[in-house]
């Protein structure tokens, strides 16, 4: 993948929050149709690193490069075109139906003052009933259950059709099912349409079936990074999480436990 053209790069990027060190140094590079797995313990900054690279916060030093460009100096309604943020917690500021919340997603391709026109509803509807909504759409979205909200907020990024996915604990307040289905998803978006993922993840076997690539951040400002392959050993992650845990290869593949 060295010949594919970065959709995002970091240059010696340094980020902190409250006078702890997130990163260091960081040159990271995201290309079409990978998916990458951040993974740490709470409170590393995994979900500020990722706010850093959206745009939404300022790194210490460094840059953060979309498309080639600095992304310090490119326009927020090009940047929300390239790229869509899943946060951690789906509440919503003001009430709205299920529709109307997945039409937000629009948003960055309308031009100024324009209604969402009979296509962008035939998106939004597609979008939907990807995430097993279908059928909500005049529903308030402050009933939905967590799991339902986080499979609007889902919607809400398909409909906005990003090329780069960064996404705080994406299957958060899901079931087994519902997380399975929505990564299953999100990876055939790479496959298909040549997407890029980057997924912060607490569950490090949803990693290393999900993922491609890992970014370990051990929260002094050390990380790591490489393929999931590689990098998702004994020993890393022991260090990582402060906890024994034991690999096991089966024929679906790895998986790891706590010792």
């Amino acid at each position: 993948m060295s010949g594919v053209a970065a959709i995002l790069e970091t240059k010696a990027l340094a980020v902190s929050i409250g006078g702890k060190q997130v990163c260091r140094d960081l040159n990271l590079t995201l290309r079409a149709s990978e998916r990458w797995g951040m993974l740490g313990l709470n409170g590393v900054g995994k979900t500020s690193l990722l706010l850093t690279l959206s745009g939404i916060r300022a790194q210490d030093t460094g840059e953060v490069w979309l498309d080639g460009a600095n992304l310090a100096n490119t326009p927020r309604r090009q940047v929300a075109q390239r790229v869509g943020m899943m946060f951690q917690d789906s509440d919503e500021a003001f009430p709205s139906s299920v529709m109307e919340a997945a039409l937000i997603g629009r948003h960055p391709h309308l031009q100024a003052w324009a209604w969402e026109s009979a296509q962008d509803e035939a998106i939004a509807h597609k979008a939907l009933n990807a995430v097993s909504l279908a059928g909500l759409e005049t529903r308030s979205s402050a009933t939905l259950s967590g799991g339902e909200r986080r499979r609007l907020a889902l919607a809400t990024l398909l409909v906005q059709d990003p090329q780069l996915f960064l996404l705080d604990e994406p299957v958060n307040h899901l079931d087994v099912q519902h997380q399975i289905a929505a990564l299953d998803l999100l990876t055939r978006l790479t496959r298909g349409k040549s997407k890029t993922l980057l997924m912060v993840l607490h569950d490090v076997n949803l990693a290393a079936r999900y993922c491609d690539f890992v970014l370990l951040l051990f929260g002094d400002g050390e990380t790591l990074q490489g393929p999931a392959r590689e990098l998702l050993t004994e020993e890393n992650l022991q260090r990582l999480y402060q906890y024994p845990l034991r690999r096991v290869q089966t024929h679906d593949g790895v998986f790891f436990y706590p010792m």
